[in-house]
C-alpha cells in the first residue's frame, strides 16, 4: 500500500470515529450534549483535525441523518417487498416507519428535527428522495388502478406521511398519559381510512 492510499485510509478511519463517537454520546447523553469539542475530547483528536473532515456540528449532523435516512428507506423497503398489493405494502409500510421511529428515536428526532433545529430536510438530506419513492409507488398504483384521474398522488403521498409523522411525533413528544393511550391502533385505524379513500 502506497503513503496516499495510506493516508486516505487514515482519514476514512478518523472520519468513522468522529461519526462513531458523535453517534455513542447521542445515544448516552442526547442531542444536547453533542459538541466538537467534547467528541476531540473523546477521540483525542484536537478540534482542528474535526474540521478536516467536517464544516461543523451542522455537517455532522447531516452524515447522522443520511445514516437516519438510509436505515430507514432499507426498513421500508423490507416491508413494502413483503407484499404486492400496494393497500397492503401501504400498511406494511406504516408499520415499518412506526416501529423504526421508536427502535431508532435519536434518528428520527434528528431526521425529522423533533425538539430541535433541523435544516431543509429535502435540500441538505437527498437521501430523503428514496424514502418517498418507496411511499409514492404504491400510491400511484392505487390511484390507477381506482382510475381517479383527478387525484394528485404528490398530495396523498403528503396526507399519508403527514398521518404518519403525526401520530409518532403525538407519542413521542406527548404527556404521560398520552403515552399510554395512543398506539399502533390509531395508527392502523388513520391508515387504514387513507387506503379505503383511495380504492374507491
Amino acid at each position: 500500500m502506497g503513503i496516499a492510499e495510506r493516508r486516505l485510509r487514515q482519514k476514512e478511519e478518523v472520519r468513522s470515529l468522529i461519526l462513531d463517537t458523535a453517534w455513542q454520546m447521542v445515544r448516552q447523553e442526547g442531542w444536547h450534549a453533542l459538541s466538537l469539542r467534547r467528541i476531540s475530547e473523546a477521540i483525542e483528536y484536537s478540534v482542528p483535525v474535526i474540521y478536516d473532515h467536517f464544516e461543523n456540528k451542522e455537517a455532522i449532523l447531516r452524515e447522522l441523518s443520511r445514516r437516519g435516512f438510509a436505515l430507514l428507506s432499507k426498513k421500508l423497503k423490507q416491508a413494502k417487498e413483503k407484499q404486492e398489493d400496494p393497500a397492503l405494502q401501504l400498511l406494511g409500510i406504516a408499520d415499518a416507519y412506526w416501529n423504526f421511529a421508536f427502535r431508532n428515536k435519536e434518528y428520527y428526532q434528528l431526521m425529522f428535527g423533533l425538539g430541535m433545529p433541523c435544516c431543509d430536510i429535502d435540500k441538505c438530506i437527498p437521501e430523503k428522495a428514496e424514502f418517498r419513492n418507496l411511499v409514492m409507488e404504491p400510491i400511484g398504483s392505487m390511484i390507477k388502478a381506482a382510475r381517479k384521474k383527478n387525484v394528485d398522488a404528490c398530495l396523498k403521498y403528503h396526507t399519508f406521511w403527514s398521518v404518519l409523522h403525526g401520530l409518532v411525533s403525538i407519542k413521542m413528544l406527548g404527556s404521560a398519559s398520552a403515552l399510554e393511550t395512543l398506539n399502533k391502533l390509531v395508527l392502523a385505524d388513520a391508515v387504514s381510512g387513507f387506503i379505503k379513500n383511495l380504492e374507491n
